[in-house]
């Protein structure tokens, strides 16, 4: 335990996601060890992203106006949604530079352990946009485990009934990855998403 307000400091640190009590003590001692400076410009920088940065009206990803870039973008198919948890998956799909559609962020997924149900997530906006948008399918992107999996499929149920195309993001083995590493479930669905292979 530490005096004051660099205790303080290193509380705060820890409280942020994927940072423990050691990388908090080792942030707080670079930041403490850092010029002035750059400190001040991180300082700044945290405020005016608090200031400035809101969600999407349209999609609920990270915009600093009413719609984000995306959104805002007429290049994109309006057709084709695709659903994520969180802005950040948002970014990991943007960089393959293979879907050309818009997205719709949950701003989470279904856990019922953690007390996160339907009604907290953005099911409801959804239903709105597509009652409302040209959407002709939705591709579910939640993430492949327990959660991500009862979250898409509560959301294909809800969807069945509207006459839209449903699909779900393949998963199985990693490129690079060995047989004998993979789990059960990963394995199981490289099975079940086997292709034809061109001669």
């Amino acid at each position: 335990m530490y005096e004051g307000v660099v205790q303080d400091l290193i509380d705060e640190l820890g409280r942020l996601p994927g940072v423990g009590p050691k990388s908090a003590q080792r942030i707080a001692f670079h930041l403490l060890q850092a010029d002035p400076a750059d400190v001040t410009r991180l300082t700044e920088v945290l405020t005016v992203v608090r200031e400035k940065v809101r969600f999407c009206e349209r999609c609920f990803n990270v915009a600093e106006a009413q719609e984000c870039r995306i959104c805002l973008d007429p290049r994109r198919l309006t057709t084709l949604l695709c659903v994520v948890e969180e802005p950040k998956d948002i970014v990991a799909i943007e960089r393959t530079r293979e879907f050309r559609g818009r997205y719709h962020v949950l701003g989470g997924a279904i856990s019922p352990i953690d007390g996160i149900g339907p009604d907290d997530l953005k099911i409801t906006q959804l239903m709105r946009r597509l009652g409302e948008e040209p959407i002709e399918e939705v591709i579910l992107a939640t993430n492949p485990n327990l959660n991500g999996e009862a979250t898409a499929t509560f959301l294909s149920r809800a969807l069945r009934t509207m006459g839209l195309r449903v699909t779900r993001l393949a998963s199985g083995l990693p490129v690079g990855g060995d047989l004998e590493y993979a789990d059960e479930v990963t394995l199981g669905r490289a099975f079940e998403g086997r292709r034809v292979l061109d001669a």
